[in-house]
């Protein structure tokens, strides 16, 4: 398979990702409901920076700018895939970049969150590990 497919894939599925991580945020869900624990980070404000904040703001603006950072590394990865028809070994050194970060969310999520974005982590770093191994295959002349 080519790398520039392999990367619009992974463009694609980081793109799901985000939406997905961006409507869990907008829910205020909670896998367990409403808790003393989510009241407690709704009701207790400190001083940060000389502005009044909740630990339920900190979760949320936190878990936006994931959502940003999702949504670039989505848009990143279009672009590589159209770099990546002119010359895909080029590529390789940010597909690589790209890889072991997936790999490295995979494993946090799998440590401390849960399986949904195991799952989506798991499948942007197949389809980069691909592309990266398709980008340095040597083309016969």
């Amino acid at each position: 398979m080519k790398p520039s497919l392999l990367l619009r894939i992974a463009s694609i599925l980081t793109l799901l990702f985000a939406a997905g991580h961006t409507a869990g945020g907008l829910s205020f869900w909670s896998p367990a409901g409403e808790t003393e624990v989510l009241r407690a980070m709704r009701s207790f404000h400190f001083d940060a920076a000389g502005v009044s904040r909740t630990y339920l703001d900190f979760y949320l603006g936190f878990g936006f700018i994931i959502s940003i950072y999702l949504l670039a590394q989505a848009v990143a990865l279009w672009q590589l895939a159209s770099m990546a028809k002119a010359d895909p070994i080029q590529v390789r050194p940010l597909v690589g970049t790209f890889l072991v970060a997936s790999v490295a969310s995979a494993f946090l999520s799998w440590r401390f969150i849960f399986l949904l974005p195991v799952i989506s982590c798991t499948a942007v770093a197949v389809c980069l590990g691909l592309a990266f191994y398709a980008a340095g295959e040597r083309k016969d002349a």
